[in-house]
């Protein structure tokens, strides 16, 4: 039988080794409760404190995009509001529009709309050039001046550059394509249009109609009047890109519809001889210049002129209309989609707060329960010490 002698110091060293650990892990615990915070030094756990400082930097760059998407979203919206005002601009202007095409109105009369159609007019270019609240244009496409719209001469001019800002997985434009918007309104009907040639100003007609797209030509015309001596009225039509005649000497009757190549136009009045409509292709302009043309035609002076520009006015400012309308579906559409990459941003900010949370934060409850634990633990330790301290023969020598 082997007897292994435990020396008096050797117990000491040892009791007061086990005293210092329970004292370092009770400080560890009370450093949690004090941080709230499991890992305060890499050396606590090097693989977690990585995971958690992942998480950090992954939910930073999170917290920068939706600070972005709150400024695009607001000034995304502050575009959808001005498109609203547009809107309403226009459809003023048009009810104006209407006003002027009553044949009870004087030549004052009609100078009173046009003021008013101006000041519209004027309001509208002011929503073109509105800015946002970092003073960036709302309508500024891919880049532009402080003001995209230049009025020089009372022509409106688009000082952009075209074109639209795609969407992210994180973002949404904040602002829209000005060129689209603003200056691209189909003139006429959108395929053609008949304008009243020269001095005309006793016949006028509608927008009209392609009646047969397959006989379509994208051709001029020029419709020419003549008036007999015993008063009856024909017409001729010439094909001015080919110089080719299309009709000659048909009967003109008011209020009849006047067709050829695939296009069909209802021309009214009484034309003097040697009068003429000038149809060619639909192309582009600007609203500002739909406006300008209208509030021309309203003041010229003539019954025939101001009923062709409302006629022609009114198809025009429609199609402006539909534009604004457009870009205003497509402002809210934007803003739909800025709703729903919110909350994706925000769902995965939650993610990886809790992804940091796991790996860097401490369970308070837990932690207290462990200090009570160490506590208990470190009273029983101290208590063995002082009792290893009376350990000494010289105790029991009397």
């Amino acid at each position: 039988m082997t007897i292994q002698r435990i020396s008096t110091p050797n117990l000491r060293e040892t009791a007061i080794q086990r005293l210092s650990e329970r004292q370092a892990q009770m400080a560890d615990l009370q450093e949690q409760v004090n941080t709230g915070k499991k890992i305060n030094r890499l050396s606590d756990d090097p693989l977690a404190a990585a995971q958690a400082e992942r998480a950090t930097t992954r939910a930073a760059r999170v917290q920068t995009q939706q600070r972005a998407l709150q400024a695009q979203t607001a000034s995304m919206t502050s575009v959808e509001s001005t498109l609203g005002d547009s809107v309403t601009a226009l459809q003023t202007f048009r009810s104006l529009l209407v006003q002027a095409g009553g044949g009870a109105l004087s030549s004052a009369d009609r100078q009173s709309i046009a003021q008013q159609m101006t000041a519209l007019r004027d309001q509208l270019l002011s929503y073109a050039n509105t800015t946002n609240a970092d003073g960036l244009p709302l309508f500024g496409g891919l880049g532009s001046t402080a003001r995209p719209f230049s009025d020089a001469g009372g022509t409106v001019s688009y000082q952009g550059v075209s074109g639209q800002v795609a969407s992210s997985e994180t973002s949404v434009p904040g602002v829209l394509d000005g060129y689209a918007t603003w200056m691209d309104v189909p003139t006429g009907n959108g395929v053609f249009e008949v304008n009243q040639a020269g001095n005309t100003s006793q016949v006028h007609t509608d927008t009209g109609q392609v009646v047969d797209p397959s006989a379509l030509t994208g051709h001029g015309y020029q419709v020419t009047f003549s008036v007999a001596a015993d008063g009856s009225t024909t017409y001729d039509v010439l094909d001015t890109t080919s110089q080719q005649p299309v009709v000659a000497g048909a009967a003109y009757k008011s209020g009849q519809a006047i067709s050829f190549g695939g296009m069909s136009f209802t021309a009214s009045g009484v034309p003097a001889n040697g009068d003429a409509l000038e149809v060619r292709p639909s192309t582009t302009q600007s609203v500002f210049a739909v406006l300008d043309q209208a509030i021309a035609g309203v003041v010229s002076g003539s019954d025939g002129k101001a009923t062709q520009a409302v006629s022609r006015g009114l198809a025009q400012v429609d199609a402006g209309l539909a534009k604004l309308s457009a870009a205003r579906s497509q402002a809210g559409e934007l803003l739909n989609r800025a709703d729903t990459i919110g909350d994706r941003l925000t769902t995965r900010g939650d993610q990886l707060e809790k992804v940091r949370a796991d790996a860097e934060d401490a369970d308070t409850v837990q932690v207290l329960s462990d200090i009570t634990s160490q506590q208990t633990m470190y009273s029983a330790a101290l208590g063995t010490y002082a009792q290893i301290q009376k350990l000494s023969l010289f105790n029991y020598l009397g």
